[in-house]
């Protein structure tokens, strides 16, 4: 389970950056900016994502570190983060800042995730079906390149980056 803090802030929110399911991946230069700031306190951005339910709008980040991240990181991130974008203000409207663990299902974003997580169970779902297949369930392998080698129960597979919609950790209990 992940670590979860909130904090809510003031301004306009720009409907743009809203899929209508209400969820999209925050643009990539606030993305960039928001990694920049939690690097500072040597932690790394996993993700981060605005949400919409109802009028409620969030700004959602993610974020780890070697070992795991506790709840005093997540605090000093969410008061680091909340200070920057009081100065900045790079999302206008009311919005509430959420700042957790990727929990026990990490997700699996970069070349370096996928690197990192070798030897651990990950499931892969494809933007479009390979070999009839678009999801992928199986131990991370290695990094060849741009492709991600992972062995499922009938064998390897070796999987474009690119070519890869969402991928996370399966939890082994």
């Amino acid at each position: 389970m992940g670590i979860l803090l909130s904090l809510i802030k003031v301004g306009r929110v720009p409907a743009f950056l809203f899929l209508q399911r209400g969820v999209t991946r925050v643009e990539e230069r606030l993305y960039n900016a928001i990694a920049q700031q939690v690097a500072a306190l040597a932690c790394e951005l996993v993700d981060a994502r605005l949400t919409r339910t109802g009028r409620a709008v969030a700004l959602q980040v993610f974020v780890d570190r070697a070992g795991g991240v506790n709840i005093d990181d997540c605090a000093a991130v969410s008061r680091h983060l909340s200070a920057w974008l009081d100065v900045e203000n790079p999302i206008a409207g009311h919005y509430r800042l959420e700042v957790s663990s990727p929990g026990v299902d990490r997700p699996l974003k970069k070349a370096a995730d996928f690197q990192r997580f070798v030897g651990e169970q990950a499931h892969i779902e494809l933007h479009t079906a390979a070999q009839g297949r678009k999801h992928l369930r199986g131990e991370l392998l290695a990094m060849d390149g741009d492709l991600v080698v992972i062995r499922e129960a009938d064998g390897e597979r070796r999987v474009a980056l690119a070519d890869i919609a969402r991928a996370k950790l399966i939890p082994q209990w």
